[in-house]
């Protein structure tokens, strides 16, 4: 957590020039975070190397979430050439580490996040928002059969894999194309702060800049099925059911089933994700999450809507290479 070597130049030349800069974070992708500490005040840096990370779509989402009335970090300071941005800081009151040290406003918590989604799907995605199609949803799934199987050496089935997929998700898909919402794809407890502002405003929203036109379960799935911490059955059953209620949602049977069919493609997806950023990226912290999304996966694939790709998972997915192996191994 180096500060990049043009950190100093810019920020002197956008009045920062007396600031400290401090490590405060790292993420999956090759974004960091520093906190900007000068006297009376503060910033977060975000360094996004240029040739990795584009921070145009940040902006933009920043831009679309604050014209909405939601609360996403006010842009300060911008470098494209060296890929820095200086944010409004929104502080330390992670949900995630807030809820560790007191799970007692956890429900109170949650119902905003619901809010939060409730708020989205209320318009439609903004125009020229890449689709969440079936492109992208097969391509990320398919991180399982390349990263995962190897790391746990399984010979599967790829073209079934594939073919199971496509016969689950077609009325998902459906929703997609007919009337798509923006969907943040990483909305989770990790990812929300708490802010002493009203209403909507309450939950600082980060991590946003992958957002995609897509189904409004998936940012549900995101939020109650989150890979970081448990989220037990009933407070999930519960934030649905306000979510369907809040939405005035007529085929809850159908909209549930949309939720399980997303929610196992996101589960499939992380799970590849956490194993290529253990194989590829060195960063071996995040295998201790597996267990946690294969017992979301076991939950999801349970469903009838899932029915050819739990087959799919029968055959070529033996239990003793799922959740077991990874807690035989912490």
């Amino acid at each position: 957590m180096i500060p990049p070597v043009a950190a100093p130049d810019f920020l002197s030349r956008n009045g920062w020039g007396d600031a400290e800069i401090l490590p405060l974070a790292g993420d999956a992708s090759f974004r960091r975070y520093f906190r900007v500490v000068a006297p009376g005040r503060s910033a977060v840096l975000m360094d996004a190397p240029p040739d990795k990370e584009d921070i145009g779509p940040f902006l933009a989402i920043a831009a679309e979430l604050d014209a909405r009335g939601l609360s996403a970090p006010q842009t300060l300071a911008v470098d494209r050439d060296q890929g820095l941005l200086l944010l409004e800081d929104f502080g330390d009151r992670l949900v995630g580490p807030v809820l560790k040290a007191d799970p007692q406003p956890e429900r109170a918590i949650y119902a905003d996040a619901i809010r939060v989604l409730d708020a989205l799907a209320a318009q439609s995605a903004p125009h020229g928002l890449p689709p969440y199609d079936e492109a992208v949803m097969l391509r990320e799934v398919r991180l399982f059969t390349e990263w995962y199987a190897p790391a746990v050496e399984l010979d599967v089935d790829e073209a079934g894999f594939d073919a199971a997929w496509s016969e689950c998700w077609h009325d998902v898909l459906g929703v997609v194309a007919d009337d798509p919402v923006l969907v943040l794809r990483d909305y989770h407890a990790e990812n929300l702060l708490l802010l002493d502002r009203p209403g909507l405003k309450r939950l600082g929203l980060l991590d946003f800049q992958d957002a995609l036109a897509g189904h409004p379960a998936y940012d549900l799935v995101s939020l109650l099925q989150d890979a970081r911490r448990d989220v037990s059955p009933s407070l999930e059953d519960e934030m649905l059911t306000a979510y369907l209620a809040a939405r005035g949602t007529r085929d809850a049977e159908r909209f549930r089933a949309h939720y399980e069919i997303l929610g196992a493609q996101r589960n499939t997806k992380i799970i590849g994700i956490f194993t290529r950023l253990w194989k590829r990226d060195g960063k071996a912290g995040y295998l201790a999450y597996q267990p946690r999304v294969w017992g979301y996966l076991e939950r999801n694939l349970a469903h009838p809507a899932l029915a050819p790709v739990k087959r799919w998972f029968d055959a070529n997915v033996p239990t003793s290479a799922r959740a077991a192996f990874w807690e035989q191994r912490a």
